[in-house]
């Protein structure tokens, strides 16, 4: 049974898969939200792939290979069957043209494939670009992570973000934008880094530094701002701006969410993060992400038996594919992904006999303004003993 944490996490999954098919489903105007959702998903896996990896790294008899080959085990798992049962089914039936460059989304590699193309063709594939992102993550980063002196894996994560942040002043030398702007992977490693420093820092941080906890509320009315400005007209600098705006300010607010969840909230927003319908959005929101533009798809190509308008963005559309799309979804944890990932269990983290732990912290502390406490010091909730190392090693694998 997942523990508050977990509980809490999964609800931000639910947000951040419901910013995505907000942005594909409803709204009509290229809304930011999916791609903010999308951002929020990073710094999950960020956060999660590097607090896994530091729970094993700091067990007694710490074997890399061991953990290494679990953890690439452990994922194929959990992404493999139900990408690669997808790209089974587009490629069979060519919906959409989706046989159209099918090597380089079976090799993980869309990204590039829409970047060099400078179009979303086939559209039907288009957010598999997220997927191949993360995948090239989990190829360098679990070698970073367990063979890096621990004192200086945060001095790394700060600088895969300074990199990510320079990339982007790239682009003004290069005219007009192009989708490689934001498909490139340096475009999404402060993401992915940002929940990485997050893991690396939970074990002895029991307050936001000053800087953070002074600019979260600042950074979130900026973006909200720039959101209204993207809408607008403008000319090519102004547009650079906006779109450094929108990459840059939300990710301190979207970082400290991740980071306060982790410990879990100790108010009514932790209550509704722990809703049952949230909660279970959250662990189906990898087949929700990965199945919504084929329904999608499908949805339109039926509209002549449907009765409400499923061609355009709107109501009818979000009502009739989103629920599609939850019921494939379902469908596909319950009878596929569910039992797949109990085999989980044939690949642990540690050898047979060496589980038992250091004392070391387990789960990371927030800040208590953002608990609803006041006038209190925050308490860590740390776990030293050698269940809780455990339980760490198999909770939240789930995306």
């Amino acid at each position: 049974m997942l523990n508050t944490r977990d509980r809490q996490l999964d609800g931000l999954r639910a947000a951040a898969v419901s910013m995505v098919l907000y942005a594909h489903f409803f709204a009509a105007d290229d809304s930011h939200w999916g791609h903010i959702g999308v951002r929020l998903f990073f710094i999950l896996s960020g956060f999660l792939i590097t607090r896994l990896l530091l729970d094993a790294r700091s067990a007694a008899q710490f074997e890399p290979a061991t953990a290494l080959r679990s953890f690439y085990a452990r994922r194929a798992l959990r992404i493999f069957p139900p990408y690669f049962g997808m790209l089974g089914v587009l490629w069979l039936f060519n919906l959409e043209g989706a046989r159209e460059g099918w090597v380089w989304h079976a090799l993980y590699l869309s990204n590039f494939w829409y970047a060099v193309k400078d179009a979303w063709t086939p559209w039907v594939l288009c957010h598999t670009w997220s997927l191949s992102i993360e995948e090239q993550f989990y190829i360098v980063w679990p070698l970073l992570v367990l063979l890096t002196p621990r004192r200086l894996l945060g001095r790394l994560c700060v600088g895969v973000i300074a990199c990510s942040l320079a990339y982007r002043f790239y682009w003004p030398l290069t005219g007009d934008p192009s989708l490689a702007r934001d498909l490139l992977p340096p475009a999404s490693m402060d993401a992915l880094a940002a929940g990485a420093l997050l893991a690396v820092h939970r074990s002895h941080v029991t307050a936001w530094p000053r800087w953070m906890a002074a600019s979260w509320l600042p950074l979130s009315i900026l973006s909200l701002v720039l959101l209204w400005a993207r809408s607008t007209a403008m000319g090519p600098v102004p547009d650079w701006l906006v779109w450094i705006g929108l990459e840059v300010s939300p990710l301190v607010p979207l970082a400290m969410l991740v980071g306060s969840a982790s410990a879990g909230f100790r108010n009514d927003f932790g209550r509704l993060l722990e809703l049952p319908p949230l909660t279970a959005l959250g662990r189906v929101s990898y087949g929700v992400y990965l199945f919504h533009p084929v329904v999608l798809a499908l949805v339109v190509k039926a509209q002549a038996w449907i009765p409400v308008n499923v061609s355009e963005q709107g109501f009818g559309r979000l009502l009739v594919a989103g629920s599609a799309t939850l019921v494939v979804a379902a469908v596909s944890w319950l009878a596929f992904e569910k039992p797949l990932n109990a085999l989980k269990r044939h690949f642990p983290y540690l050898r047979a006999g060496d589980r038992r732990s250091r004392s070391a912290p387990n789960a990371g502390s927030s800040v208590d303004w953002l608990q609803g406490k006041k006038g209190e010091r925050p308490q860590p909730t740390y776990r030293t003993d050698a269940a809780g190392r455990e339980n760490a090693l198999h909770a939240s694998d789930l995306q």
